[in-house]
């Protein structure tokens, strides 16, 4: 308020006049109390934890690129997404089921259940991951001379990671449906990206190689540091809010809505990061890191729209239980403009430096400019229908939400395969740039049909009639 108040102070009259509206809003956010504004918080914090999380992530992945050169840091891109991929998976959905259960239970005052699932979403992350990451390792035993030689020591380590991806995951699910925005992203976000680069600057210092190995060696330490301290960070706040006591178990409420939720999250997880995963199979490591690089330039359009989808979750759960269908089409329109003009103005902004950025890459990796144009306009249309997914989670149409993504994962796949070996890496980039097309579009139509909520940044979205949220 005070920063509010000062600048008020020393702004021209004529510019003060003119950003008075958007003062008052932003002064209405930090200063209001109910339930909009408390989401509002939420959102502007998460977007705040994105700014910084992109740029300690575009810096670290400079200096990882420049450090090994195109062809060990497309061994370490395609290795890292792998690794992340697998653990997200091995949430089996809970790290999002979380967000509804832990409202249910609160609401209802069954103290002893939200316990019980504070902890059983924990041990479902540690053994499901270390389940997948032991089938891992048996793959390598039996196949591993189908594997080119440069990428089975970054797999094995990779393989040694998982537990901690897929726990702090869980965590951050946790930490979200508490509305505690910055215990739940800025372990992942902000400090795991920072020490992977300060350990992989170390490691080098002590003398270690400049190759991918070294940097999953740093991705490791980073990720086990960060997950950990954050468990015991969160356990104690978790204590405080909730008391010691007896815990209780739904454990198959929790599985038959959870598991759908996996299904979702994952083919959306495999939506955002199999065009990664496919250029590794079909295209060389020095393919691999120009196309990443180009992907994580213009992927500073997106944490807009996961800013928005951190803070959309809670606040469509509790308009849910309320059962209050215009407060809720109004909050998904609202979602929805939120997240396609900053998207917009972000994104051409990326685009005019484009070059520039690439450039400090390597000299090599300016050739992935075009591969934003492309990827921009399927971030674009995707930040049209905002958390579209989220809301019919949260409405309990999460088996909807399979079918779309599972057509849209198909249509995507479908393009890869055919678009890769014929353009190369711009097939890549169509072919992603068009599955967030045909996403958009399922949602949208997913969204209106069931919901009877319009969707889309331009229109009005009241609800056209009055279906029941299940």
């Amino acid at each position: 308020m005070a920063v509010i108040e000062t600048a008020e102070r020393l702004l021209p009259p004529g510019l003060k006049a003119r950003l008075a509206p958007l003062t008052r809003k932003l002064e209405a956010i930090l200063t209001n109390d109910d339930e909009t504004a408390r989401a509002q918080r939420r959102a502007l914090t998460a977007f705040v934890i994105r700014i910084f999380s992109a740029a300690i992530a575009f810096v670290s992945q400079i200096v990882l690129a420049r450090l090994m050169g195109e062809f060990e840091y497309g061994i370490f891109a395609f290795v890292w997404v792998l690794v992340v991929l697998a653990g997200n998976l091995s949430c089996l959905g809970f790290h999002t089921s979380v967000i509804r259960f832990l409202h249910q239970h609160r609401a209802r005052g069954e103290l002893a259940t939200v316990r019980g699932l504070n902890l059983a979403v924990r041990l479902v992350a540690l053994v499901s991951a270390s389940a997948v990451a032991g089938l891992g390792f048996l793959f390598l035993y039996v196949f591993g001379d189908t594997v080119e030689a440069y990428y089975l020591v970054p797999i094995a380590l990779a393989f040694f990671t998982m537990p901690m991806i897929a726990l702090g995951d869980v965590l951050d699910g946790t930490a979200r449906s508490n509305g505690w925005t910055v215990t739940a992203l800025s372990p992942t976000y902000l400090i795991r990206p920072a020490l992977i680069l300060a350990f992989m600057l170390l490691a080098i210092w002590l003398g270690a190689p400049q190759t991918a190995v070294t940097a999953m060696q740093a991705a490791l330490a980073a990720t086990y540091v960060t997950t950990l301290s954050q468990l015991l960070r969160l356990t104690l706040r978790l204590r405080r809010e909730y008391g010691p006591g007896p815990k209780r178990f739904e454990l198959g409420a929790w599985f038959r809505y959870s598991l759908p939720l996996f299904l979702v999250d994952g083919i959306g997880f495999l939506l955002t990061n199999a065009d990664v995963v496919v250029v590794g199979i079909y295209l060389p490591p020095d393919q691999v890191g120009i196309y990443y690089a180009a992907a994580k330039t213009i992927v500073l359009v997106q944490f807009v729209y996961f800013s928005i989808k951190a803070a959309a979750g809670p606040r469509f759960s509790a308009i849910m239980a309320e059962g209050d269908m215009p407060a809720l089409a109004a909050f998904a329109g609202q979602m929805a403009r939120w997240s396609f003009w900053p998207s917009l103005a972000v994104g051409l902004a990326a685009l005019a430096a484009g070059e520039l950025l690439l450039s400090l890459f390597g000299s090599a990796f300016t050739a992935g400019y075009w591969l934003m144009a492309i990827l921009f306009a399927g971030i674009l249309a995707k930040s049209l229908v905002g958390p579209g997914e989220v809301l019919l989670s949260m409405a309990g149409r999460q088996n909807l939400c399979v079918l779309l993504y599972a057509a849209t994962l198909a249509a995507s796949i479908g393009l890869y395969v055919v678009l890769i070996p014929r353009l190369g890496l711009t097939g890549a980039a169509l072919a992603t740039a068009a599955g967030m097309m045909i996403e958009a579009v399922l949602l949208h139509i997913a969204v209106r049909r069931t919901l009877g909520i319009v969707l889309f940044a331009f229109a009005d979205p009241a609800p056209s009639a009055s279906p029941k949220v299940s």
